[in-house]
Order: structure tokens, then C-alpha cells, then sequence
């Protein structure tokens, strides 16, 4: 008999898992607590051990149609434009670790991903899902209850359902995320829309000190996402993630860096900003905190990150091939298939965590920590900002069962 699989989220962890759980084998019911998907406001940067997910999927074709793929990173410094350092991608990438380097639009990334488990998913908006409190995970079987107060019997849960995932709140008890102090302003501009000498195909970071700005085509290259990190206090409402914010605010923030990079931060619609408050948990310690009896947790539920590594959605779609792998397991018993995923992704998600980390310490540096990290960069450029440990890692992709 085909086991039934419950997701709770319908972002791109949710919907990555559930591709993955189709192609094992399995029945998949996914639940939205929003009444329509919203993938908004935001690029995505995937590497190589993202896009090599994507391929085994069958995806490459639908990825090349929306996605744009840079040849270049460029590191420079916010205060006075200078480039500190050059990192190859495009057909570099390609040849060291087996599939390109992408830059895409987060809605035209979800629109993917539910695209390719049309037909094969049963998707219910507008009906968040919580661990029934009267009957908590057994050895056979899970029972949620729908935000409509429905129940709902499964095989297996998997919480996919963000940084505040009710799901991890029921299963770990471990309170909310917690503050990183950063900000982040996100913009998108059509690149016709701008004078020539500001369009880009590349991605370009600007270090300076307690902040950074990232910038890199999206939609095929016809349009530039940009996002400014700062540190500073979080608005009073911390419960949404996403806000209108003041240019006024960014501009003041952004005094004293180079003319360059003022002129991007203008050339943007000044009403086109958002703001997301950053929050995190600190990295997986174990795999308890990933997987438990017939209920495991997947891409930010698991293990939120700071967005310095550019990983963050990266991470989630490595854990859904992860979780395909050990949903196909069929000769063991359901929460053996989920503490295998479990142990097979806690350390990697771990060690992401943590780089992530230290690369926000790094890129907001003041002092002499600046100084010498700006002499590192300009001395060993792309060996610094190279990273095969994560980019010839991640999930074996095995070929699909269908």
C-alpha cells in the first residue's frame, strides 16, 4: 500500500519536499496557511549542489527559461568601489562541479517547483496544520488538525512551514527564532529601466562596515534584484517578516559609501523597497532536532540561517532530495526513513549555519578585521571565495523512481 506523507508549508521547502516524497513512491497532502501563494519580493542565488537537486529532478529546461546564469562574482568594497576580488562561475562552474551557477526569482523558483508536482500533490491553501495535541506521533501513524479543525491521518509529517514553524514549536519546545539585529532591504528594477552603465549580468557583492549590498540579474537577465544588509534595530513588530520600508532610512544608512554603489541604491523605486528583520537559530546540534518518531522538519523550520552563504533555499531543496532518498526506503519502517534523513543532513545544515555566520561577521568587519580581510581578498581573490566543500556536496542524486 502507498504511504501518504503530510506537509505543513508551501514555500519552496514545502513544495521541494513534496516533489521529492512524489518521486519517492508516496501520496503527498500539503497544507498552505495562506490562501494564495505569495513568493514575492526577493532573488535567490543557487550554486552548483542546488542546481545539480533541480537537474536530477528533471528540471535543467524549466530552470534555464527563467533563471539567468552569471559568469562572474565580484567582491568590492562599499567606501571606496575598489575590487578586492573575483570569483568565476558560468562554464568555471560548470567544469569544476558539474552544473552552473544561477541567479532567479524567488516566485519564478516556486512556480517551478509547483509546476513539476502538479497533478501529483494534493495542495490545500488557506488550511494551516498542527500535531494534533490529543495524539501525538505513534509508531504508525500521525494526526494533524487543519486550521478549519478538520483531522487528517498520515503516515508521516514534515514541517516545512518557515523560520516560526508551529510544527517545530509542538515538536522541539525550543521557543521562538532569535533576533540576528540585521536588516534587509530588498529591491527589484527592470534592467531596461536603467542607465546602461548599471545593468549587470554579474553578481557583484559591496562589503563596507555593518552592512553589505548583493546585486545580480533575475528573469532571464531582464531584471535586477538587489539587497542591502545592514545592522540595526529590528522594527516593533517582529511577528511579520516582511515590511514596508523608507528609503529615507536606507539612504542614511548608506552614508559614506562609494558613488557607485549610491547611484544603484537610487536608480531603485524609492516605494519599491522592502524589509525583512533577520532571525535565526543556532546551528543543529544533533539529529533529534531535524527528525522525531514520524515527524521530521525540513529547509528553515530545520535550520534558519543568515543569508551569507546564500544557501538559505539552497539547503531546503537539498534536504527534499534527502528526504526522497530516505522515503525510498521501503524495506524500513517510517521514522527509520526519517532519522536516516535526519542523520544523513544534520551536519551538513550545521556547518552551513555556522559559515554563514562567520561570513556575516567578515563581510560587516569595522577596524583592523576590514583591513585585513580586504588584504586576503585582494591577495588570494578566488581561492578565498571558492567554496568546493559546499558546492561538491550536498544529497547523492539518484535517478527517479518514475
Amino acid at each position: 500500500m502507498r504511504k501518504q506523507i503530510l506537509i505543513a508549508g508551501g514555500g519552496i521547502g514545502g513544495m521541494a519536499a513534496a516533489l521529492g516524497a512524489a518521486h519517492s513512491g508516496w501520496d503527498v497532502r500539503l497544507y498552505e496557511r495562506a490562501p494564495v501563494f505569495t513568493e514575492v519580493g526577493a532573488g535567490v542565488q543557487l550554486g552548483p549542489n542546488v542546481v545539480r537537486c533541480l537537474q536530477a529532478w528533471g528540471l535543467e529546461q524549466a530552470l534555464q527559461a527563467v533563471a539567468a546564469f552569471p559568469d562572474h562574482l565580484y567582491v568590492r568594497n562599499a567606501l571606496n568601489g575598489r575590487t578586492l576580488g573575483t570569483l568565476r562561475l558560468g562554464a568555471q562552474t560548470i567544469l569544476s562541479y558539474g552544473a552552473a551557477y544561477a541567479t532567479i526569482h524567488r516566485a519564478d523558483l516556486h512556480q517551478l517547483l509547483l509546476n513539476a508536482v502538479h497533478s501529483r500533490v494534493e495542495v490545500q491553501l488557506n488550511q494551516g496544520i498542527t500535531i494534533d495535541s490529543y495524539t501525538l506521533p505513534s509508531d504508525r501513524l500521525v494526526l494533524v488538525r487543519t486550521s478549519q479543525g478538520k483531522d487528517i491521518e498520515g503516515d508521516g509529517l514534515i514541517g516545512a512551514d518557515g523560520v516560526r514553524s508551529c510544527i517545530r514549536t509542538q515538536l522541539l519546545a525550543d521557543g521562538p527564532p532569535r533576533s540576528t539585529g540585521h536588516l534587509a532591504y530588498r529591491a527589484l528594477v527592470r534592467q531596461a529601466s536603467l542607465p546602461e552603465r548599471l545593468r549587470t549580468q554579474q553578481v557583484s557583492a559591496w562589503l563596507g562596515p555593518r552592512l553589505h549590498a548583493v546585486q545580480y540579474p533575475v528573469c532571464r537577465g531582464e531584471w535586477q534584484n538587489l539587497v542591502v544588509i545592514v545592522q540595526g534595530p529590528p522594527p516593533d513588530d517582529m511577528e511579520h517578516w516582511d515590511h514596508g520600508a523608507n528609503a529615507a532610512d536606507l539612504a542614511q544608512a548608506l552614508a559614506g559609501t562609494c558613488t557607485a554603489l549610491q547611484d544603484i541604491i537610487h536608480a531603485m523605486p524609492a516605494n519599491g523597497w522592502r524589509l525583512w528583520p533577520l532571525a535565526d537559530r543556532p546551528p543543529v546540534s544533533d539529529p533529534n532536532q531535524m527528525a522525531q518518531g514520524l515527524v521530521a522538519l525540513l529547509g528553515d523550520a530545520a535550520h534558519p540561517m543568515r543569508p551569507y552563504l546564500a544557501q538559505g533555499a539552497g539547503m531546503a531543496i537539498e534536504d527534499a532530495v534527502e528526504l526522497q532518498n530516505a522515503l525510498s526506503m521501503h524495506s524500513l519502517e517510517v521514522p527509520l526513513r526519517l532519522r536516516r534523513y535526519a542523520l544523513n543532513r544534520w551536519q551538513r545544515n550545521a556547518r552551513v549555519q555556522a559559515r554563514s555566520q562567520r561570513n556575516g561577521r567578515i563581510f560587516h568587519a569595522t577596524g583592523l578585521v576590514r583591513w585585513g580581510r580586504d588584504l586576503s581578498m585582494r591577495l588570494l581573490g578566488e581561492r578565498l571565495l571558492d567554496v568546493p566543500w559546499l558546492y561538491r556536496g550536498g544529497p547523492l542524486q539518484r535517478p527517479l523512481s518514475d
